[in-house]
């Protein structure tokens, strides 16, 4: 399995988002177990999830229990080499909504009951999950300065976030952010501003949904053929072409394709072995 680095962690060139073994049609616990089983046997070493990732109400924190479950129940390798990445500020009340607390007290007692959840002794990676415009942005990425100098967590990062709110934190955390995640994907670039100031400062860049647009070899629409072209052309699936588009971007980034099925997931690793040609880049990149 290639690397990239996050903050002073080498990590798979390609990690696990886990929120689709925790949300609405989510599979049941045994193959969601199966699931990352299979990506700690490809390979993986990092595993992106939140405490927000969950169903009903009372269930906050599934992905995390899943998560750590699996880790400890893996007998193919020594899964404290596993990054797993947890995130906090968002809630679901359990009515399919999704909301926003981004006060400092909440935050830091989130990331108590994600370590909690986890185990261990800190929460690899800890990231403010959404800005929360009724808390100045300041407050909040604060409080994650606090839990990083408490030793609650050993690395910050922060996700949907602009370039303002990025360098905003990267001063607030005294330069120790380590990665930011946003949305990016075929058919979301929307981002690309973020992804180069992540260049810039030399921080991971984690694409959430990285295959959005990309749903299936047969579910394409126009603007996506050249990812189908160039797959029928190397005889490998749409969804990797995807994946090895995105790390084609920067070697700063680490895509977290969601996955519930251990098939998908063993398909999304082989990306890391596809190299692009400067043409292939140029059709994708025009897509």
């Amino acid at each position: 399995m290639k690397t990239r680095t996050i903050g002073d962690v080498q990590v798979s060139a390609i990690g696990l988002g886990g929120m689709p073994m925790s949300i609405e049609g989510r599979p049941d616990r045994e193959r969601s177990i199966k699931t990352i089983h299979a990506a700690l046997d490809e390979g993986i070493t990092f595993i992106d999830t939140a405490d927000a990732y969950h169903l009903h109400a009372d269930e906050v924190g599934h992905n995390e229990e899943l998560i750590a479950e699996a880790l400890r129940t893996w007998t193919g390798g020594d899964a404290s080499s596993v990054l797993v990445a947890t995130k906090g500020g968002h809630l679901r009340p359990g009515d399919g909504s999704w909301t926003l607390n981004g006060h400092p007290d909440y935050l830091k007692q989130a990331a108590k009951e994600s370590l909690r959840r986890l185990g261990g002794d800190a929460i690899g990676l800890y990231q403010f999950h959404r800005p929360d415009p009724e808390v100045p942005y300041a407050e909040s990425v604060g409080a994650i300065r606090d839990l990083l100098d408490d030793g609650v967590i050993r690395m910050a990062g922060i996700s949907n976030a602009n370039p303002q709110q990025i360098r905003e934190a990267q001063e607030i955390l005294g330069g120790r952010l380590v990665s930011v995640q946003n949305q990016f994907s075929p058919a979301f670039r929307s981002s690309e501003p973020e992804l180069r100031l992540a260049d810039e400062l030399g921080i991971a860049f984690l694409p959430w949904s990285p295959l959005g647009g990309i749903t299936s070899a047969g579910d394409l629409g126009s603007r996506f053929e050249p990812f189908k072209d160039v797959a029928d052309a190397r005889g490998i699936s749409p969804q990797v072409v995807a994946l090895a588009w995105h790390l084609a971007q920067s070697p700063y980034v680490i895509p977290i394709p969601g996955s519930s099925r251990p098939e998908t997931i063993r398909d999304s690793v082989t990306a890391v072995d596809v190299e692009l040609t400067p043409e292939e880049l140029e059709r994708l990149n025009a897509a």
